[in-house]
């Protein structure tokens, strides 16, 4: 494989409560780890979400209330996340509109920043679409010529999505082996501020991307409307936007 690699590259894939970033709970992880050194590893952790698991989120993947009842929660399993993760670079299937966002999420919930600051993400569905738009079950067959069994099991589609990203490699000789210009193709916005995307760079400043204020810079809004930035903090934005407008208003000293 042509890839090359200058840290670890963790593929993840979560199985969760919901879809909602800013609110629903992790209940399975399942990461594989290629390493500098070719070699990769597997695990795979169930979680208490704490609380109960909608039963149409249940019959999606499989997991209910007595499956992770004896389960550690995030906060009990956080110190050994986040030592596994953070030394890598970040990878998984539509995982930097879902997955990156809402393990950021949890983390920061137990006062712990995985900064994704000169942190690549590489997205296997940025770049199948790219090549190919089709969903996972048909990249695993068209790349890897196999069947996904066990679809919806967090460590079955993490392993199928690594294995299609190593096929992906391999097939388009066009894709760059350079990790940094992967990160570049499988990023959605290389001007998103925050996972959820509400703040960006316009023009390489911090602007707003919602509501009435967007397309309009950060600072300028501050300055005509103080009482935005305590709207914000106080409403359902998700943490890491809040924790990105806090450091944009730091470093304007406003």
């Amino acid at each position: 494989m042509r890839l090359q690699l200058k840290k670890p590259l963790a593929f993840f894939d979560l199985e969760t409560t919901g879809v909602n970033i800013a609110t629903d709970r992790i209940v399975e992880i399942g990461i594989v780890i290629m390493k500098t050194d070719g070699s990769k590893t597997s695990h795979r952790f169930l979680i208490n979400p704490t609380v109960p698991i909608p039963i149409e989120s249940s019959l999606i993947h499989g997991i209910y209330d007595k499956d992770v009842a004896e389960a550690p929660t995030f906060a009990e399993m956080a110190d050994e996340l986040f030592d596994m993760l953070n030394p890598c670079d970040l990878g998984g299937f539509n995982s930097n509109r879902f997955d990156v966002p809402l393990l950021i999420e949890e983390f920061l919930r137990v006062d712990k920043n995985l900064s994704l600051d000169k942190r690549n993400l590489i997205d296997v569905r940025n770049i199948f679409v790219m090549m190919e738009r089709r969903d996972l079950t048909s990249a695993y067959k068209f790349y890897c010529d196999k069947d996904l069994e066990n679809a919806h099991s967090a460590l079955a589609d993490i392993e199928a999505t690594q294995e299609v990203f190593v096929a992906q490699m391999d097939r388009y000789k066009d894709l760059p082996g350079d990790i940094d210009e992967l990160n570049k193709i499988s990023r959605n916005d290389l001007n998103q501020i925050d996972t959820a995307n509400r703040l960006t760079l316009l023009n390489g400043k911090p602007a707003f991307n919602f509501g009435k204020y967007r397309g309009q810079l950060v600072e300028d809004v501050l300055k005509k409307d103080a009482g935005y930035y305590g709207w914000m903090l106080r409403s359902d934005f998700s943490l890491h936007t809040k924790q990105k407008l806090k450091e944009i208003k730091l470093s304007l000293q406003l």
